[in-house]
């Protein structure tokens, strides 16, 4: 079955694929802070009494949520040259991961800062803290532990999100694969090393979540054999 695959061509292109999963990483990485940034934001104004703030969030996270990022990538890619706004591939792919995530992180830290009992908010009010107290010494606390292994798995979707960047020739993971596929016409050989590198960061991504909800005590029950 593996006759034909050539191991030797995937180690001759292993520095462009090392490339690749670099900038991958680092991608994903601002891009989950720019995300955690516009979630934040968004959390708060959708949180507001003021419909002059809740109305537009709700509006933007609606948007985001109903339609898929590659139509959001290709708005921002091919849209803002038209307005006159010209970034490089680089600064559009995280704008637009960035932008999308946020609208799913803030409906987690939503769920998480309403998770926390009505009680102990009538209580930190009674007790004469202002709103950015409770928020800091109350709620923020307990919503963290609540929001840290959902925000590790919008991460994981982020980073599985960042191949659509290949389509606006950003050289990252699936792009590597795209290269050895066209210059060396072995697709396999490309695109089962892109799944591999993937399947890493996967795994790398779901320890460190399965760490995380240990170390907050919420370790998911195991499945019964």
């Amino acid at each position: 079955m593996l006759e034909n695959f050539s191991f030797r061509t995937i180690g001759e292109y292993l520095p462009l694929f090392g490339q690749g999963l670099v900038t991958t990483v680092w991608l994903s990485v601002i891009s989950f802070a720019g995300a955690l940034l516009v979630g934040i934001l968004l959390c708060a104004m959708n949180l507001q009494r003021s419909r002059a703030l809740g109305v537009p969030a709700k509006a933007y996270i609606d948007v985001i949520r109903a339609t898929p990022l590659l139509v959001q990538l290709y708005f921002l890619y091919f849209g803002l040259p038209r307005l006159g706004i010209i970034l490089p591939e680089y600064i559009v792919g995280i704008l637009a991961l960035s932008l999308n995530s946020g609208a799913y992180i803030a409906e987690i830290i939503r769920a998480g800062i309403l998770s926390i009992p009505g009680g102990q908010v009538e209580a930190s009010v009674a007790s004469g803290m202002r709103y950015l107290q409770r928020m800091r010494l109350v709620i923020l606390p307990q919503a963290f532990k609540v929001t840290i292994p959902p925000l590790l798995g919008q991460a994981i979707v982020m980073v599985k999100d960042s191949a659509l960047l290949s389509l606006i020739s950003v050289a990252e993971l699936t792009r590597a694969g795209q290269l050895l596929a066209s210059d060396r016409f072995m697709p396999a050989e490309g695109f089962i090393t892109v799944a591999a590198f993937y399947l890493v960061l996967y795994y790398c991504l779901k320890g460190l979540a399965a760490f995380a909800s240990h170390w907050l005590g919420r370790e998911p029950a195991r499945s019964r054999p």
